[in-house]
């Protein structure tokens, strides 16, 4: 009979269970006890969770800008399921805006990114062709964050 391959364990509390590691760490930075942290990794992973928040962030722009250009476009079609959509996005954007202000020059740049993601997902759900929503968007940030709605 043949033995199973075995493959190397990992070899760090960080490559075997995350989540212990990173309760780890968090009670080592609170015990005071830098040389025991896993520097690399804690760096990597505070980044990592920068560049998270960025993500979600135009996630929730691009479902928010599309959900209003549907509503726009598509206005037979309006729901409240579509108008849910708008308000819960505003609230969750608003949210981590309020978290983290820093992510408002963020959002400004990354606005028309967010708009050409959107336009094209919303070409896709409706149908429409893709030229029937113009290059640039054509509302104003605040229109699109605030407490309004394209007519």
């Amino acid at each position: 009979m043949g033995t199973a391959l075995q493959l190397d364990a990992p070899t760090s509390l960080y490559d075997q269970d995350f989540y212990v590691w990173t309760m780890e760490q968090a009670d080592l930075l609170r015990r005071h006890k830098p040389d025991w942290m896993d520097w690399e990794n804690v760096a990597e992973e505070l980044e990592s969770m920068g560049e998270n928040d960025r993500r979600e962030l135009v996630s929730r722009m691009t479902a928010l800008l599309m959900h209003l250009a549907k509503w726009y476009w598509q206005a037979e079609k309006r729901s409240p399921s579509w108008s849910g959509t708008i308000e819960e996005q505003r609230e969750q954007i608003e949210l981590s805006l309020n978290d983290s202000p820093s992510l408002r020059s963020f959002i400004q740049y990354s606005f028309q990114e967010a708009w050409g993601r959107a336009i094209k997902k919303a070409a896709r759900e409706t149908g429409l062709p893709l030229s029937t929503f113009p290059e640039a968007c054509p509302w104003p940030i605040e229109d699109v964050l605030g407490d309004w709605m394209p007519e």
